[in-house]
């Protein structure tokens, strides 16, 4: 019988990474500091600021290691790449579901860096992109192969339905009702039938 294989040790990068979320969803950017990373991190003093220089590159390096991590939980990889709306639906339904129950301080630290970064111009642009490269393109390509005719605008209601929930179930009025896999499956597919099966609608005419 072949031993199971055990996953690589942590990188220093990697540590530091975790730390700076768990100190994010658990006391938000004003926990966040370097000697709170060291210590939550169980490092020497001084290994975050050789990391990360300074405050913006911390949370540089807290933005780039959750998108890591989030890629890890959602694992749009493991999509369906077919056409099949139902079964986009299902996969969507099963990694939100994944999300809101496995580490729910992913969410939580995603909502801390999201208001931060609103408040640092030059750290926005990174944020946009980690999150362009990493769920919007593969949305895109998705809602293609399963009909869409208008993939772009289809992908920002997606996306949109997807972080309402997520946000009323992690920190709004549903917290404390974490949806079955049954309800996002259902939601999803009503959803994803209404954009795939619909004529886009006539632009308004302007004045009107």
């Amino acid at each position: 019988m072949t031993a199971p294989r055990s996953s690589p040790p942590a990188t220093r990068s990697e540590v530091i990474g975790d730390a700076a979320i768990s100190l994010l969803a658990g006391g938000g950017l004003r926990a966040l500091t370097h000697r709170a990373v060291d210590e939550a991190a169980g490092l020497p003093q001084g290994s975050t600021s050789n990391h990360a220089r300074t405050r913006a590159a911390l949370i540089e390096a807290a933005v780039r290691h959750l998108a890591v991590r989030e890629s890890q939980v959602i694992s749009l990889e493991e999509m369906p790449q077919g056409e099949d709306a139902d079964e986009l639906a299902d996969g969507l339904a099963l990694a939100m579901h994944r999300y809101l129950t496995r580490d729910p301080s992913l969410l939580i630290a995603r909502y801390e860096l999201a208001l931060e970064i609103t408040r640092r111009p030059e750290l926005r642009e990174m944020y946009v992109r980690t999150g362009t490269s990493a769920f919007r393109k593969p949305l895109v390509a998705m809602l293609s192969r399963a009909g869409s005719n208008e993939p772009e605008r289809h992908t920002l209601s997606l996306v949109a339905w997807c972080d309402g929930m997520l946000f009323s179930c992690t920190a709004g009025s549903y917290a404390a009702e974490v949806p079955t896999l049954g309800e996002l499956r259902a939601g999803l597919r009503e959803l994803l039938h209404g954009m795939l099966s619909t004529r886009p609608a006539s632009p308004a005419p302007r004045g009107g």
